[in-house]
């Protein structure tokens, strides 16, 4: 199953979250993070059942007049 993931940068963490369900992980790297991110997810799905369509997400940008 495939997964979005937003990587943001926090401290000195790396912090991965998955767009479709509610599940983050860190990392000293963007690697490490991702792979935890991996790890938490399939971690995740053991308890909870795996849904039969994900919808995909919609990413935007919005742009804010400060």
């Amino acid at each position: 199953m495939r997964f979005t993931a937003v990587i943001t940068k926090e401290g000195r963490w790396y912090v991965a979250k998955a767009v479709e369900v509610e599940v983050a992980s860190q990392g000293k790297t963007i690697e490490e993070a991702l792979e935890n991110l991996k790890e938490a997810l399939e971690l995740y799905f053991q308890d909870e059942p795996l849904p039969e369509v994900l919808p995909a997400p919609i990413i935007a940008t919005v742009e804010v007049a400060l």
